[in-house]
């Protein structure tokens, strides 16, 4: 099942892609050793990015998937904006297409092999700002499902080097919160479907069809103990986005924490009816299996101006 599973995202990856996206400069490949393990990453450099420090957004795959997709499944927005706005945009490869997001009782590789992702992001962010001249005080992390949950992680335990994080559909692992001890403030800003066939908004076991993937808490206990955490005051607000797209009935409501002294903020944006997709991205599976992909917000645009607003 976990075969076929990840043949038809592939398949339907490699046959999608968003015509007359043109860039300045093409994906490169790179690699770098931690440990015993050569690590994969492709990274997206402008052609023509001033000699400046750069911010740097690091974005994560799914469970099952690789850096390529990722490009794939957000329409190469990513790489435009990085046109844009000059940043350094990279796609690390997980170990057998997974992280090792800090869950238990998950049989992949990167898990019972308790591979150190954590130490692959450090050194790969030090190789960012040492030789790409990536600004050490712009760092940002995004990722779906399996990634969201590392983003979760790589806060608690990489908050010297990263300035906010943006999880989509996916939510703290449940053994995370007891240890999540961040020096520093994160900015934190979540996109979750309430209909999310496989990582509960509400918390408990994450399925993989009928594969049990380890436990989640609720969304908005992830929101709440970052708030905590940020020192954010404990009184959001919410409030409804406004409708774009008469024919999607997905509807989206905003969560917004007070800032904290620091200036850290927590956002929280429930895609009611939405799935286990990235709004705005590619319906990289059929609504069977993953659920609605929300037209009402763009995910890749809400999230870069979310980390232009936020420095370490």
């Amino acid at each position: 099942m976990r075969t076929l599973y990840f043949l038809l995202i592939s398949m339907m990856l490699a046959a999608t892609a968003q015509a007359g996206v043109k860039l300045s400069a093409k994906p490169k490949w790179g690699h770098i050793q931690v440990g015993q393990l050569k690590r994969d990453y492709i990274y997206y450099i402008p052609a023509k990015a001033p000699v400046k420090p750069l911010p740097l957004i690091l974005v994560l795959h799914g469970g099952t998937g690789k850096p390529e997709g990722m490009e794939k499944l957000t329409y190469n927005r990513f790489n435009e904006l990085a046109d844009e706005d000059n940043a350094i945009i990279v796609y690390p490869a997980g170990i057998d297409h997974n992280w090792n997001d800090g869950r238990n009782d998950v049989s992949s590789k990167a898990f019972q092999e308790n591979v150190d992702d954590v130490g692959f992001i450090s050194k790969l962010i030090d190789e960012m700002v040492n030789i790409e001249n990536a600004d050490p005080h712009r760092v940002y992390v995004t990722g779906i499902s399996n990634g969201a949950m590392m983003c979760n992680r790589l806060a608690c335990e990489l908050s010297d080097k990263i300035a906010a994080i943006a999880p989509v559909a996916g939510s703290m692992p449940a053994n995370l919160p007891d240890r999540c001890q961040p020096k520093f403030p994160v900015s934190v800003l979540m996109i979750n479907g309430d209909k999310d066939p496989l990582v509960p908004f509400e918390g408990g076991d994450v399925h993989f069809f009928k594969h049990k993937r380890g436990q989640v808490i609720p969304v908005q206990d992830t929101a709440l103990h970052w708030a905590v955490l940020d020192g954010c005051p404990n009184n959001p607000t919410r409030a409804p986005l406004p409708v774009k797209d008469l024919r999607d009935l997905t509807r989206v409501e905003r969560v917004v924490y007070p800032p904290s002294k620091s200036g850290a903020e927590v956002f929280l944006f429930i895609v009611h009816g939405g799935g286990h997709t990235w709004p705005g991205g590619l319906p990289y599976l059929g609504e069977w299996a993953v659920g609605k992909v929300s037209r009402q917000l763009d995910a890749t645009d809400l999230i870069w101006d979310f980390f232009k607003r936020h420095e370490r």
